[in-house]
């Protein structure tokens, strides 16, 4: 009896064992890049561009968290990013990258760094530009990359 025993408990932690790589082996990541995710930066700057919130708002995942450099208050609903945009891109927004790291997981990917935003005020034309941090967190989510997780953050010193 006793080694029946033995042989059942081997047989058992075999058969869970291999339905864990039967379950891991169904989920797959996506082929992806450091390029590809440093694009993704160029495709929200074209959203920028197009002072439509909406647009801005898409290249958001369903349950985004958005810090902004200029708001106090976190963003963590489609609506509330939205909300943010309408205000923001009035000021006609151009980003650049100064420094950058990019980290790939299997669905996630971050790209932090520094950046320079630059604001044109819509009355006078006055052209500011802010030092920030920032850090984007990308989530692959219903076959394509999105952001969820912005946050920036103005350079503390000068």
């Amino acid at each position: 009896m006793k080694s029946f025993f033995g042989i059942s408990a081997v047989a058992i932690a075999f058969s869970l064992g291999s339905a864990g790589v039967a379950q891991a082996k169904t989920e797959s990541c996506p082929d992806v890049t450091s390029a590809q995710i440093e694009g993704l930066f160029t495709e929200f700057n074209n959203a920028w561009a197009t002072k439509d919130p909406a647009k801005v708002t898409a290249l958001f995942t369903k349950e985004p968290v958005l810090l902004a450099t200029v708001s106090n208050k976190p963003r963590t609903a489609p609506a509330e990013v939205n909300d943010y945009f309408i205000k923001f891109l009035q000021n006609s927004p151009v980003g650049k990258i100064d420094t950058s790291t990019v980290e790939i997981d299997c669905k996630t990917a971050s790209r932090v760094g520094t950046w320079t935003v630059t604001l044109t005020d819509p009355k006078t034309s006055a052209k500011t530009d802010v030092k920030a941090r920032y850090s984007f967190i990308y989530r692959y989510e219903d076959g394509q990359w999105k952001i969820d997780h912005l946050h920036s953050s103005m350079m503390p010193e000068k």
